[in-house]
């Protein structure tokens, strides 16, 4: 179990030009590794430990007795790159450090294939316990090459780093380059959002594309943790409800949120490659104890998330796109009635009675969620907003087109 990236690591240096020799990152391998003493802040963390939940601390000494028994039989660290955005001047930039046994090559990592999000070829699958049997590095220095400009960022006591940096990158898709002083590098894809661009998708995943009968904990570990990638299965017609929306304009941002962890974005990013889905970045969360508590709340990291993509982006109107399994029209209705102006469609897509069965034991959806929707259709009539409801892609797409809706 990890700690939560909301932590996030920092940039330690602005901007810069890049390094004359590896020389200096080098002789600061070793101390890329190091344990952290108890009781003394950890490195990318604004927290003191002192300050932490006692579960945070007791997952960080475990953490580091597993790292130090890693790291004796030669594990070596290792950069797992996830596709990120950006605007004009800035780029939010998406990694994790691990340890990899020596004979583990890169390609066999669990994130291989990462840059499926950005609709590169997907890596072979894997059965998805493999990305969990990782162990993370915390504070791990990091330089990160955006184009001409060279940063240098740690990442947080779970090993993460999710920052802005300032970029000189055109529209479009980029790769960046992360380098360890070890020697390790990797190459995280980000979508540089063009300014001109009005609309734009936001997309939850479980039970929204990928049929995974959230948040039940057994059926939702067997199929993320032990059924092969390949028997994943899609929700019928949601990827061509994506394309329709997106009506063939590349520079349409597509972002997939969820309160699932990290860990899982490489085979979720294979999943949506091989079924059609538009090239984006994913805004998940990690799993484990959060420095203020055992678990961090799923509402509030959708919430959150949904803030800053249009405080990031106040030019687009979005197309919120869920499910009536969990939480989704409780935020998708709370984002509405705060920023009318940037949301353009909710789409909710309604889960069988078997799918209900499964996702919170009843047949039906939860009081709180028909009473979101409905106070979402109220609100949206009066401000713009299409509320749009169906049992899949196929249904959903018909509302749309009735409804005339369009990401220009």
């Amino acid at each position: 179990m990890n700690a939560a990236p909301e932590r996030g690591g920092g940039p330690d240096t602005t901007s810069g030009p890049p390094p004359s020799g590896d020389g200096p990152m080098r002789e600061r391998a070793a101390e890329v590794l190091r344990t952290v003493r108890p009781g003394a802040g950890r490195p990318g963390a604004s927290e003191r430990a002192a300050r932490m939940h006692p579960a945070a601390r007791l997952e960080d000494a475990f953490d580091r007795r597993v790292a130090a028994v890693l790291r004796r039989r030669g594990w070596t660290l290792r950069i797992e790159p996830y596709a990120g955005y950006g605007g004009p001047g800035w780029v939010r930039v998406f990694a994790r450090t691990l340890l990899a046994a020596p004979q583990v090559h890169d390609d066999d990592l669990p994130g291989a294939g990462a840059a499926a999000q950005a609709g590169a070829r997907p890596a072979p699958a894997l059965r998805g316990w493999r990305s969990f049997a990782t162990a993370q590095v915390a504070g791990a220095e990091l330089e990160v090459r955006v184009g001409e400009r060279v940063h240098r960022i740690r990442t947080d006591r779970g090993g993460y780093a999710d920052v802005r940096l300032d970029s000189d990158l055109a529209p479009g898709w980029h790769d960046v380059e992360l380098r360890a002083p070890s020697g390790a590098v990797a190459v995280a894809p980000v979508h540089v959002v063009d300014p001109e661009v009005r609309g734009g998708i936001v997309s939850d995943i479980d039970d929204t594309v990928l049929v995974t009968r959230l948040p039940r904990m057994f059926v939702a570990a067997w199929n993320t943790l032990v059924r092969h990638e390949n028997a994943r299965e899609p929700v019928a017609g949601m990827a061509g409800l994506y394309a329709r929306l997106a009506a063939g304009d590349e520079r349409v941002p597509v972002v997939y949120l969820s309160t699932g962890a990290w860990n899982a974005a490489p085979a979720i990013g294979r999943f949506l490659r091989r079924f059609g889905y538009p090239a984006g970045p994913m805004l998940l969360t990690d799993w484990g104890p959060t420095n203020t508590g055992w678990f961090r709340s799923g509402r509030e990291h959708k919430l959150g998330q949904l803030r800053r993509l249009i405080e990031d982006f106040p030019h687009i109107r979005w197309v919120l796109v869920g499910d009536d399994g969990q939480h989704d029209p409780q935020i998708y209705a709370a984002i509405a009635a705060e920023h009318p102006d940037h949301v353009r469609a909710v789409l909710i897509r309604q889960l069988t009675f078997a799918e209900h069965v499964l996702a919170h034991g009843l047949p039906a959806p939860a009081h709180e969620a028909v009473r979101a929707e409905n106070r979402a259709a109220r609100d949206g009539l009066r401000d713009g907003i299409a509320v749009l409801q169906g049992e899949d892609g196929y249904e959903l797409l018909r509302a749309v087109h009735a409804a005339g809706v369009d990401l220009t």
